[in-house]
């Protein structure tokens, strides 16, 4: 079922005394006015009041817009992952250095994390099939430009923009996902939105790794950037705004969980609920946990394929397929740890997350130090690790903030949760590639030979953290 256009719905009348802006104020109104006009949501339309009507629209709407979030966020990562694939192409033929590489990625990581605060505040206020759409488009289209440049300085602008559009997904997804299903529904249906970035990442690492090794670097931009451009056209005409937007009831009011009184008599002002969000000690705990979890994650998804090449002497597809087995089984992490923690531990996630972390840390630990003979560790260890790491994103990564934050401030949750998680990936990516570059030495060949002893301590440390972190907050509930 295709999205229907707002301004057609009948919207309910103004209220009494309420400011109407004129055609001729609009006329004077700034030029950005279009622009946020098009984001903006729509007004509430006349509820309907046919109760069947009401169960046909929910049904046909909420599997459109779980399909929407989850295949339009894989495609995100199908847009950014590709770099982590050309890194080795790009060290080879010279194009970059280690050095200039992990600062391209660390300012990725800057605009990513800033613009996942922004955004994220921004998203509880917008028509959030049109900012989705309109970020994959983006950072698709920039995609497409990076595959003509070999400039530095202009290459890190262009990737730091591409991470700015990035920032369009994964908040608006979550504020979707608590728009249109239940609590009771969330930590399921988390689990299996957010393994979208693994199936995306995964298939970038087999895919784009054959189309490098068969057409040059060049390609591994152009074929992702064109495959997002046509995606954002589809997750455009089949997403939807909120469910008031077509005369529906909060997702609330239709599941049961609270009468339409009980929802108002609740209801706060946006900015305070928004602003309860940042004042919350727990909140920060949780987003430095996550910090501590974004170091390994990114550590291994942006420099795995490299640490298997030079430190274990894998080829480029070995190498690249070993780190895609990650991928597929944080796919079963993602899909299962909400599931689990519904199913077991009556939705508190405390417990599993303590219990993932102590296995995230052992599978870490063996990846690093294994020796280069042991090749049966490092997909043993990248199985384990897939599983824990993705469990803990799904965790640290959003769903406990947005457990014990109201459902009105969701994008505000995870704005604040983004600003830590992706602090940690830009450190680890400055962090990471200094420590990579500086014990670099040159062959006897003339070719440079990195040494990862330093870095791997650096990545393990990281997990410790990511596991310790979360004791802080281990009976915080919910504060409406």
């Amino acid at each position: 079922m295709l999205d229907s256009d707002p301004t057609t719905t009948p919207s309910a009348p103004p209220r009494p005394g309420s400011f109407q802006r004129s055609p001729k104020h609009s006329a004077l109104a700034t030029p950005f006015r279009p622009i946020a006009d098009f984001f903006k949501t729509g007004p509430d339309a006349v509820p309907l009041t046919d109760e069947s009507e009401i169960r046909h629209q929910y049904r046909a709407r909420r599997v459109s817009v779980f399909l929407s979030i989850t295949l339009g966020y894989a495609m995100y990562y199908v847009v950014r992952q590709g770099f982590a694939v050309v890194k080795k192409p790009l060290l080879e033929t010279g194009v970059f250095d280690a050095m200039q590489i992990g600062s391209i990625g660390s300012v990725f990581f800057v605009t990513y994390m800033l613009g996942k605060c922004f955004n994220g505040f921004l998203a509880d206020r917008l028509n959030i099939k049109r900012f989705m759409a309109m970020g994959l488009l983006g950072s698709a289209t920039i995609l497409v430009f990076l595959g003509f440049c070999s400039s530095f300085h202009l290459f890190a602008v262009l990737w730091g923009l591409c991470g700015w559009f990035q920032t369009f997904g994964a908040a608006p997804s979550v504020v979707s996902l608590n728009q249109w299903f239940s609590s009771k529904e969330r930590g399921t249906l988390y689990g299996i939105w957010f393994s979208a970035h693994n199936i995306g990442t995964g298939l970038t690492y087999i895919i784009t790794a054959v189309i490098v090794s068969a057409f040059g670097w060049r390609m591994g931009f152009f074929a992702p950037g064109l495959l997002g451009m046509s995606a954002a056209v589809l997750l455009y005409l089949f997403m939807y705004d909120r469910p008031q937007v077509y005369g529906l009831p909060p997702i609330a009011v239709y599941s049961g969980e609270q009468t339409r009184e009980e929802l108002k008599a609740r209801d706060k002002p946006l900015f305070k609920a928004q602003f309860a969000v940042v004042t919350r000690p727990a909140v920060w705990i949780l987003g430095l946990s996550s910090a501590a979890c974004y170091v390994t994650r990114y550590a291994f998804e942006s420099w795995g394929v490299v640490f298997l090449s030079e430190a274990k002497g894998h080829s480029l597809l070995k190498a690249s397929g070993i780190i895609s087995i990650s991928q597929f089984a944080g796919i079963v992490g993602a899909v299962t740890c909400g599931w689990i923690s519904d199913r077991f531990f009556n939705h508190q996630r405390s417990v599993p997350c303590l219990l993932f972390g102590v296995f995230f840390v052992l599978s870490t630990a063996a990846f690093v130090y294994a020796p280069p003979e042991y090749v049966w560790v490092d997909y043993v260890s990248m199985v384990l690790f897939g599983y824990t790491v993705y469990a803990l994103v799904t965790y640290l990564g959003g769903l406990m903030a947005v457990d014990i934050c109201s459902k009105k401030a969701t994008g505000a949750a995870m704005g604040v949760i983004g600003l830590f998680s992706y602090a940690g990936a830009s450190l680890q990516e400055g962090v990471g590639g200094y420590l990579i570059n500086s014990h670099k030495t040159i062959g006897i060949d003339g070719q440079a030979v990195y040494d990862f002893t330093a870095v791997g301590h650096f990545w393990v440390v990281a997990s410790l953290l990511a596991l310790a972190l979360p004791l802080l907050v281990w009976n915080v509930r919910h504060e409406d």
